[in-house]
């Protein structure tokens, strides 16, 4: 299902996000445990995991956005069932935050004109959904609404004198912020932060620092794992005659894939197709437009009756081979940019999140003076306890690499191989799509790293 960096040695944040408000300068040098570059989902996700699981902790959450920045963005995102218990978890899921979404309880995969398809069916997971489809502004406001029920500090007024360096306990939220430069040594991090307003550059420490700023894969340097798939993702918001609510489609095409998801009264489109095809439909009249993915796609939902929203993007892989450098580690699209083949993109990275916060926490319990760590419960957080060092990111590093390492195998792999239109290809491929219905095994175990990964 789809849903919608310099070299290893260098994982440092980049430069993002112009425009924002001005903000207070800060004092220099104030001194952190961890600094979280980037508050997009995945950085937001791991802020709030922090403030519950570690209260005692001094983490720095540098967003480089406005207020309001993100809340109107339409894009569409493909959420499995494992990434709604991490945001649970986080407290951005429940209903009262707001978050409308809509729920994908079948998927039906097949390929266009030839032989072999396939059903994943919720009622054979014993999960209330497959996944769900929400809007990116949409889960942005849940997350500051989470962000708002914790204390946070937000560091937009004149800071501390500079003699009192040290931040107390908690989440500081520093908006609008952007980091510009990073440097660590043997004893922490250094970051160089900024506005958009002016060139006054300030400073903070930390111990740790999180690159969570990932940005776009057009935007990006090339990492040591890249590959330009010469494609671009139109996508949409389209209605049909007969909508089927709850099932979501994935067709693999000679172009690419072909992916509609339910949402709200119609359809997301992510339709993967070459640059050129793509420049061509986005031009297209909507009746033009709605008979070409009436004949890509097929009639299992009747004629296509409007399409809105168009937009597009370019798709390629580009992901670190090493996600921790040192004292710094990247997360989320920071750390891996992927196809939007079955949607693993967002996903993987709030799996990222979920486990770092995870290892940060039992590192910092493992730290704690050894009469305070009798005391501990294994379920709560404790001012007692330490800090954590290279030491967790090396940890967190080896967590994820096979779940990781997967991921970005399965969707390097889907568009290139469903790619190749050769008859005795595309004959294995239906065989391959086929077989999985007559080994239930194999299609559970494909099923449940869609929704959940490979557990760490």
């Amino acid at each position: 299902m789809i849903g919608t960096q310099p070299p290893d040695a260098s994982i440092a944040p980049r430069v993002d996000e112009a425009g924002a408000a001005p903000a207070a300068p800060l004092a220099p040098g104030r001194r952190f445990d961890l600094a979280i570059v980037g508050a997009g989902p995945v950085g937001t996700t791991l802020a709030l995991l922090l403030a519950q699981r570690a209260p005692q902790l001094r983490v720095a959450l540098v967003d480089a956005r406005g207020p309001q920045t993100g809340y109107d963005d339409p894009r569409t995102l493909a959420l499995s069932h494992g990434s709604r218990e991490i945001l649970a978890r986080a407290g951005a899921w429940p209903q009262a935050n707001g978050l409308e979404s809509t729920p994908i309880r079948h998927i039906h995969v097949s390929q266009a004109r030839r032989f072999g398809s396939t059903e994943i069916d919720v009622a054979e997971h014993g999960v209330p959904a497959l996944g769900y489809v929400v809007r990116y502004g949409a889960l942005m406001r849940a997350l500051d609404a989470a962000m708002a029920r914790v204390t946070t500090r937000f560091e937009h007024t004149p800071s501390a004198p500079a003699s009192v360096p040290d931040s107390p306990a908690g989440l500081h939220h520093f908006r609008p912020y952007r980091a510009i430069a990073l440097r660590q040594d043997a004893h922490g991090v250094t970051l160089t932060l900024g506005t958009s307003s002016d060139d006054h550059a300030q400073t903070l420490q930390a111990a740790l620092a999180i690159n969570a700023e990932g940005g776009l894969f057009e935007s990006q340097a090339t990492r040591l794992r890249a590959r330009d798939y010469g494609q671009t993702a139109l996508v949409a918001f389209v209605t049909c005659e007969r909508p089927r609510p709850g099932w979501a489609w994935e067709r693999f095409t000679p172009e690419g894939p072909l992916a509609l998801l339910p949402q709200e009264h119609g359809y997301a489109l992510v339709w993967c197709c070459t640059h050129a095809q793509a420049r061509r439909r986005r031009e297209l009249g909507d009746v033009a437009l709605l008979d070409e993915l009436h004949a890509a796609f097929g009639d299992r939902m009747g004629r296509f009756t409007s399409i809105s929203a168009r937009a597009s993007f370019p798709l390629g892989l580009n992901a670190l081979g090493n996600i921790v450098d040192g004292r710094v580690c990247a997360i989320g699209n920071a750390a891996q940019t992927l196809h939007p083949v079955a949607g693993q993109g967002l996903n993987l990275g709030l799996r990222d999140a979920f486990d770092l916060a995870d290892t940060l926490v039992r590192h910092a319990r493992a730290m704690a003076p050894s009469a305070a760590r009798t005391a501990i419960d294994a379920t709560a957080p404790t001012r007692a306890a330490g800090v954590p060092g290279p030491a967790a990111l090396a940890a967190f590093a080896r967590r994820r690499r096979a779940d990781r390492g997967l991921t970005i195998r399965i969707t390097d792999l889907l568009p290139r191989v469903f790619g190749i239109d050769a008859t005795p290809v595309a004959l294995l491929r239906g065989v391959a799509l086929a077989g999985l219905d007559l080994v239930p095994p194999l299609k559970t175990a494909f099923a449940r790293q869609m929704m959940f990964g490979q557990r760490g």
